[in-house]
């Protein structure tokens, strides 16, 4: 089975924020395979299946703490490390850029290092997709945190284009090398 979680935090006062564009991929693919919403709060989490081997998840934990519930699924459904594919923001690429990438460490990104932490490995996949580095309007660095917290500054049009090259990266993922169970 093949795993794919979008990294954000839930509720509707984070929905726009950079800090949720990996909830903003998992959206765009549940449109284009029709999947329904599962949720299970024993996993922590709401699941789409889109198929009997694939599934896309987002935690309804905080991001920081996202590791617990990726961990539950990842165990409940015996999926192998190398099967998931974790979808995040990431403010050392510059916005636009996205990148694919195996077993890498968080470089400081905590929810990626909650999950690191939970599984025990960095041997997953990951998509890292380029919000840009915190500066304030007037071109002082801001603090991360407060910085991925906030709405896309970029165009309605340039944020739905990296939603949508980052959703196709992902779809590609789910289609190529089926897993073996």
């Amino acid at each position: 089975m093949k795993l794919v979680v979008g990294l954000g935090n839930p509720g509707e006062r984070y929905a726009k924020t950079r800090h949720n564009v990996g909830f903003m991929v998992l959206d765009k693919l549940i449109k284009k395979y029709v999947a329904t919403p599962q949720s299970n709060k024993k996993l922590g989490a709401i699941l789409y299946s889109l198929d009997k081997e694939r599934m896309l998840i987002k935690p309804q934990t905080f991001m920081n703490s996202s590791g617990g519930p990726v961990a539950n699924i990842v165990r409940f459904y015996k999926i192998k490390p190398e099967s998931l594919l974790i979808v995040h923001d990431d403010v050392d690429l510059p916005f636009g850029e996205v990148k694919q990438q195996f077993a890498r460490g968080s470089a400081g990104h905590r929810g990626v290092q909650s999950i690191i932490d939970s599984l025990g490995t960095e041997g997953f996949n990951r998509v890292r997709i380029g919000v840009g580095r915190p500066y304030s309007s007037v071109g002082e660095k801001m603090e991360t945190d407060a910085y991925v917290l906030q709405r896309f500054t970029e165009g309605e049009g340039e944020v739905a284009t990296l939603i949508q090259k980052s959703a196709d990266i992902v779809s590609n993922w789910l289609t190529e090398n089926p897993p073996k169970n």
